[in-house]
């Protein structure tokens, strides 16, 4: 088995606020985080899949084929929105970089040609970033 890794990226504006709370408890657990006017990140996005190289082209993945579903399922939805207001599954979900990484493994599913899915990293600084194996 290879692991082979790919990278995209896309910029994204956000804002963390639990509807549930007040302005104030919004504020004491998010701080500059809860201004519901969005802050935004350029995002780099790492996806790794697993597979045995194809024994005449030698790829796990056919590159061009991870990289367009790359674009289709996440840069073109998550590029150059407001993940809170123009993202479904943020519409009720905090879109921390924990959440964005299980909502972007669960968009890549299933959904890349000859290879299976063994993690996403998602980066929203070049000092934080998450990853996700997918459901245990």
């Amino acid at each position: 088995m290879v692991l082979l890794t790919r990278k995209a990226e896309f910029s994204a504006a956000h804002y963390y606020w639990n509807d549930n709370w007040t302005a104030e408890e919004n504020a004491r657990v998010f701080g500059k985080c809860s201004n519901r006017n969005g802050h935004g990140h350029n995002y780099t996005l790492e996806v790794t899949v697993e597979g045995v190289p194809d024994p005449v082209t030698g790829f796990v993945v056919d590159l061009k084929e991870l990289k367009d579903v790359l674009e289709r399922e996440v840069v073109s939805v998550y590029d150059h929105r407001h993940l809170n207001k123009e993202v479904a599954e943020f519409a009720s979900t905090i879109p921390t970089t924990e959440n964005m990484a299980i909502a972007i493994w669960r968009r890549l599913d299933g959904k890349i040609p000859g290879a299976k899915l063994h993690r996403v990293r998602l980066y929203e600084m070049p000092d934080l970033f998450a990853d996700y194996y997918g459901e245990a």
